[in-house]
């Protein structure tokens, strides 16, 4: 299966400093600018430019980071933008009316993509990221259900949210922080993430609702959010128990409206509560950006909104972060602008045609075998076929580190813990002819690690050609 190109240009450096010859090396001045602590005096800008920019440049290379699902490619006008609003706080509404429309049309436009009944009367907002989304999604289901239990006489004091083990790390840190116990139920052989005949054991009348995940980070596979619920009302129906969903769309709700059309999975589904979303993943923005929305003002009860007055004006908030910078808002309303329906299709289509190219060609390399495919998220993971000797996956995401890629390996958990895998994560950005010598790398790395030789070391695996 051939990879497609992404079609998307090489990337422009705006910073006209970058390489400038007023910058060339003054070794004096670098060398005496203190690192480890506060410097008695000030320093030169260009000095000190190219000191922390040096330094930088032992960071890896964030177009060849496989790992991440954050957006590591922009156009260049989005990050003028960018540039241009970085001093812009968001929190200050009355200064900076238009930013805070363009929050508010991105609110309506996702209110609308995620198919709410009734769009005008969706709660949103942007966050520093799918962590403060999900966790305010998780704040609203416990207060939600404490609501309900006080007004029926009932106990309120031993909340707990039903998930998958794979679930990310900010469900576990939610439950930690807000006191809620987290009943996570646990992966399978061959099942590797939260399915509708497992989760209504894990149920009981103090469950503030179950979070399902539409794009694992484990191998990129889609929760079937509406078998889910189906679940959910045939436990209400039994016992008169009703449990919200939250939808942890992390990646994947900026991508399944686009190619997932028939999938149902949103505010389509009445037992939807709540959507999260991270606009710096497949709303291609520089991190960090997430977008929380609740179905209705029901949905976002009124004690998580609080009026804010004193910086001119009065508005609502009810985000966990306060200030922080306009630009991101912006940026994702340039994006939903420029791109539109079509556009943003296209480039998701386009990461997941090279995803399952990768995955396709992967699975004919001998040892390698699938896990997932790419066919949901354009991710998937793959490990070495049982019984392959003398290497791991971590010998082999080691050995492509030192070619310049970072290919995550891990282990699932308990009680799969024997299975460890590699994951591929595709961007926009990743173009066919990194596509290209990301095979090439891996296929000789490959073959080096499957000649038995205890000489061998990591530097058997330079130079890096992919870099």
């Amino acid at each position: 299966m051939p990879i497609p190109d992404t079609g998307v240009l090489p990337e422009a450096d705006p910073d006209t400093l970058i390489d400038s010859p007023h910058l060339l090396p003054q070794p004096a001045d670098t060398l005496l600018v203190p690192v480890e602590e506060l410097p008695a005096a000030q320093s030169s800008p260009d000095t000190v430019y190219r000191r922390v920019r040096d330094e930088l440049m032992l960071d890896g290379n964030a177009r060849l980071n496989l790992a991440t699902f954050v957006t590591t490619w922009m156009e260049p006008q989005a990050r003028h933008l960018m540039a241009e609003t970085a001093e812009k706080n968001l929190a200050d509404r009355a200064e900076y009316p238009q930013i805070t429309a363009m929050e508010e049309r991105c609110v309506q436009m996702l209110a609308r993509l995620w198919h709410a009944p009734h769009p005008e009367r969706v709660r949103g907002c942007s966050t520093t990221g799918s962590s403060e989304a999900a966790m305010l999604g998780g704040l609203a289901l416990k207060r939600r259900w404490q609501a309900r239990r006080r007004a029926q006489g009932k106990d309120v004091s031993r909340p707990n949210l039903v998930m998958g083990a794979n679930v990310q790390v900010c469900w576990k840190k939610f439950a930690n922080y807000f006191d809620v116990e987290p009943r996570y139920v646990p992966m399978e052989p061959g099942r590797y993430h939260l399915t509708p005949d497992t989760l209504t054991a894990y149920c009981d009348d103090n469950t503030i609702g179950v979070v399902t995940v539409l794009g694992s980070t484990f191998d990129g596979s889609y929760e079937p959010v509406a078998d889910i619920c189906l679940a959910l009302d045939g436990y209400q129906a039994a016992t008169g128990t009703d449990i919200p969903v939250h939808v942890d769309g992390a990646s994947g709700a900026l991508v399944a409206p686009f190619l997932d059309p028939g999938l149902l999975w949103d505010f389509q589904l009445e037992r939807v509560a709540s959507v999260n979303a991270s606009g710096h993943k497949y709303g291609h923005v520089f991190p960090g950006l997430g977008w929380a929305l609740w179905r209705d003002t029901e949905a976002l009860p009124d004690d998580l909104v609080h009026e804010v007055d004193y910086l001119g004006g009065s508005s609502p908030t009810f985000t966990l972060a306060f200030s922080r910078p306009g630009a991101h808002v912006v940026a994702q309303y340039y994006n939903f602008l420029r791109y539109g329906f079509e556009g943003l299709r296209n480039l998701a289509r386009q990461s997941r045609s090279t995803a399952r190219a990768l995955a396709t060609q992967i699975a004919g390399m001998p040892p390698y075998e699938l896990v997932t495919d790419g066919s949901e998220l354009p991710a998937f993971a793959f490990r070495l076929a049982p019984g392959t000797p003398d290497f791991t996956v971590f010998d082999v995401s080691q050995a492509m580190r030192a070619r310049g890629w970072h290919l995550p390996a891990y282990t699932f958990p308990a009680p799969c813990q024997d299975v460890s895998v590699l994951r591929l994560v595709v961007r926009t950005g990743f173009t066919a002819e990194l596509a290209r010598l990301f095979v090439s790398d891996l296929a000789q790395v490959t073959a080096q690690l499957r000649v038995p030789d205890p000489r061998r070391s990591i530097a058997a695996f330079r130079p890096a050609a992919a870099t």
